[in-house]
């Protein structure tokens, strides 16, 4: 593989492991070879790892399918998903999608990323709906400026959210940064 190939968001086997490309910056200097500088997660540990990689360096690009899924239940350290394309049950173990459990809520329509016929991760909608099951009365007078206060979801998740929000409102959540985005 060509490094000057590398871009974020690729899938790329390296050291017998499978990677996504997070960032990347290529560069040249003087009568050098180009390389790359790249962070890298591994998709099965999810652990980040950051390296220069080399036209010489054994990474080859993988191909990666991504699928419509369906959130269906939790049984115990289990996730159940169904493929909504033949209704295939798919099991993932909590240990495989940390960052992602706060975000599985019952008929949850997300992606699933398969490598070799395997689900190995999830791809989750830019933005969702959470309904706010507890937070704290906000009072205008508290603070100088524009104030804000801790709200945990329906789903276990924490956001902070301006102090007009109550208990039992619905609001907007980004996925990428966990941050309030608007009432619905």
């Amino acid at each position: 593989m060509v490094i000057g190939e590398i871009r974020p968001s690729m899938a790329l086997i390296y050291n017998k492991e499978l990677y996504i490309v997070i960032s990347c910056e290529h560069a040249k200097i003087a009568r050098g070879a180009a390389f790359c500088r790249a962070k890298l997660r591994n998709m099965r540990t999810s652990q980040t790892l950051e390296c220069t990689l080399r036209d010489s360096d054994n990474a080859e690009r993988a191909f990666i399918e991504k699928r419509a899924l369906q959130y269906v239940y939790k049984d115990g350290d289990l996730y159940h998903f169904m493929a909504m394309d033949n209704y295939e049950d798919l099991i993932l173990h909590k240990s495989k999608i940390p960052d992602k459990l706060y975000w599985l809520k019952d008929n949850l329509e997300l992606g699933g990323v398969f490598y070799k016929n395997e689900l190995i991760d999830l791809e989750l909608p830019l933005t969702m709906i959470l309904k706010v099951a507890q937070t704290d009365p906000g009072f205008r007078g508290d603070t100088v400026k524009a104030g804000t206060k801790q709200a945990k979801m329906e789903t276990g998740l924490k956001v902070n959210v301006p102090l007009f929000i109550n208990t039992g409102d619905s609001i907007k959540v980004d996925t990428r940064t966990q941050t309030y985005m608007g009432r619905v």
